[in-house]
């Protein structure tokens, strides 16, 4: 939507995207992988468990933060040096990690490779949107966020059995080999994209305007609501449904499976209607906490639910992305950072305000917390559905795809 679009094979396309799909998983699985690993890096570095699991905040804030001001640094240059940059950096910061033995430098790490993910999110966007049609950029969008869902769904899983059979360097370890393969592929498949030639400062106007940050607030309340519920889900199904041991994976790898067909399924109504996507999708997760909260001790009626929830919940990224960077328009280099770091502040929150929930009350008190911010999304949802993209010259107006913006 911001950078020219590129004739190019249906192959050659497909490959581009396969490519920044491996990126994405790439880095999403070393985003998560900490949490699957904390108690080990917590007794090897010394440390407490609370104090080992401040390298997830971290990693968020640095994605958050770091993410926009990376962006806005880098926007004159060319999206395929940009990745290859990203990359490189990427995995000496994680190579810091796996031979470190201090707390502090590892921290430090984590914050660096967090701002590095978030480079990464907006540049991998705009070198997809490059290289498909107009009327397929929400599928564009949908196949590279995916990345993320699948790292949660397998990613995360696979990376903690290497860490309780190698140690947790051995799971880093993999992450910084997974990332090499990535950087060879990317310089192999990934068409140079220019820059639009648009400066940081010009392109804030459009990236910060209100009816993009409305969007953002919807992304954030969005996540907000997810996380509230989902970061204690585990202690809801053991107190509420019944669910110990190994079943417990079973129904999270359902959940993980629907929040990566959601995400990559939601491609298509994003360049249908992304702004109704948005509202029926926000109803559908209301509907689905609430289902949640009344069927919560039947287990198979759980397992339903949890499958529509992640459907519903990763079925809108997608139309979230295309949102935020149709509304910006012009701004739409700057702006493809944006959503990432919306959504990351939104865990925080909902994290917090779930667990807040469950140490005054009971586990099912963080799907209740989850359900009344999953409703004050569907207003908003609708209020933002009649925001319409800024008028510009046809010489630096984006693509627009269909109805989807």
């Amino acid at each position: 939507m911001s950078t020219p679009q590129m004739a190019l094979s249906a192959a050659r396309t497909n490959l581009a995207l396969a490519t920044l799909f491996s990126g994405m998983f790439v880095l999403g699985s070393a985003e998560l992988l900490v949490v699957g690993v904390l108690d080990l890096i917590a007794a090897n570095l010394h440390v407490s468990i609370p104090a080992a699991g401040t390298l997830v905040t971290v990693y968020a804030l640095g994605l958050a933060i770091g993410g926009p001001i990376l962006t806005a640094l880098t926007i004159r240059l060319n999206k395929r040096t940009v990745l290859v940059g990203t990359l490189v950096l990427f995995i000496m910061g994680n190579l810091v990690a796996v031979l470190t033995t201090s707390y502090g430098v590892f921290l430090a790490a984590r914050v660096f490779t967090g701002a590095l993910q978030g480079l990464f999110i907006a540049a991998a966007f705009a070198a997809g949107i490059a290289v498909v049609p107009p009327e397929r950029i929400g599928r564009a969008i949908a196949l590279i966020v995916s990345g993320v869902a699948v790292s949660a769904a397998l990613g995360v899983p696979l990376g903690t059995l290497v860490g309780q059979a190698l140690g947790w360097r051995g799971s880093f370890t993999a992450i910084v080999v997974l990332a090499v393969i990535t950087l060879i592929a990317t310089l192999a498949l990934v068409p140079s994209t220019p820059s639009i030639g648009e400066s940081a400062g010009n392109q804030a106007k459009y990236a910060f305007a209100p009816r993009v940050i409305a969007v953002l607030v919807l992304n954030f309340l969005v996540f907000a609501a997810l996380y509230a519920a989902f970061t204690y889900i585990v202690p809801f199904l053991q107190s509420v449904t019944g669910v110990s041991g190994a079943l417990l994976s079973v129904f999270l790898l359902a959940y993980g499976v629907a929040t990566a067909a959601g995400s990559f399924g939601g491609g298509k109504f994003a360049d249908q209607n992304a702004a109704r996507t948005l509202v029926v999708a926000s109803v559908g997760v209301a509907v689905c906490l609430l289902a949640l909260y009344f069927v919560g001790t039947v287990p198979f009626l759980v397992a339903l639910v949890m499958l529509a929830w992640g459907l519903f919940a990763f079925g809108m990224v997608p139309s979230l992305q295309y949102r935020v960077i149709s509304l910006a328009g012009p701004g739409g280099a700057l702006a493809q950072s944006l959503p990432a770091s919306a959504a990351n502040v939104g865990i925080a929150v909902g994290s917090f305000a779930g667990g807040v929930a469950v140490g005054s009350f009971t586990a099912a008190a963080a799907v209740i917390t989850g359900l009344v911010i999953a409703v004050l999304t569907i207003p908003v949802a609708w209020a933002t559905s009649f925001l319409k993209p800024p008028v510009v010259d046809e010489t630096t107006q984006p693509a627009q795809a269909g109805t989807g913006g």
